[in-house]
């Protein structure tokens, strides 16, 4: 698959995000809290709503949004979480590297330091992603492993 480029979502336009989680299984494993089907006015008055939330689209080559995620404003504004980190099912496989790329430039673009998440300690392959890319593992709690990257 070509390189992945980035797409800050700058007008908080969710449509291209409904359209890529229209399965309730998809929608679950980016936010198992949020209602289905998708609903772009619950997503913006509750898992986006506060305005130092930024989140960004991922292109294909053709320009077409194939996936999604928000970095929210974590301790202090110089630490982004990353999260609702979404690709379509076509697009993965191999994609990792850029994916963590795009995640790491686009906390860059915010002036982070350090990027935060949170991940199921049983995504065998998200964990090893981001292990790859250089996160540390803080700790393991309640099935979630919490991770840092460090910007310099």
């Amino acid at each position: 698959m070509p390189d992945l480029t980035l797409r800050r979502n700058r007008e908080r336009d969710l449509a291209p995000l409904a359209r890529l989680l229209t399965n309730e299984t998809d929608l679950r494993l980016v936010n198992p809290s949020a209602q289905h089907p998708f609903d772009p006015l619950e997503w913006q008055e509750k898992w986006l709503g506060d305005l130092h939330d930024e989140s960004f689209y991922v292109l294909d080559d053709q320009g077409r949004e194939i996936g999604f995620f928000a970095m929210r404003v974590g301790i202090g504004p110089e630490v982004r979480h990353l999260t609702y980190v979404f690709l379509e099912e076509a697009a993965r496989g191999g994609t990792g590297a850029d994916m963590a790329r795009l995640i790491e430039q686009a906390g860059r673009d915010l002036d982070a330091l350090s990027i935060t998440l949170k991940v199921e300690t049983d995504n065998a392959p998200a964990r090893n992603l981001y292990l790859a890319a250089g996160y540390e593992e803080l700790s393991q709690r309640d099935g979630m492993a919490t991770m840092r990257l460090d910007l310099d």
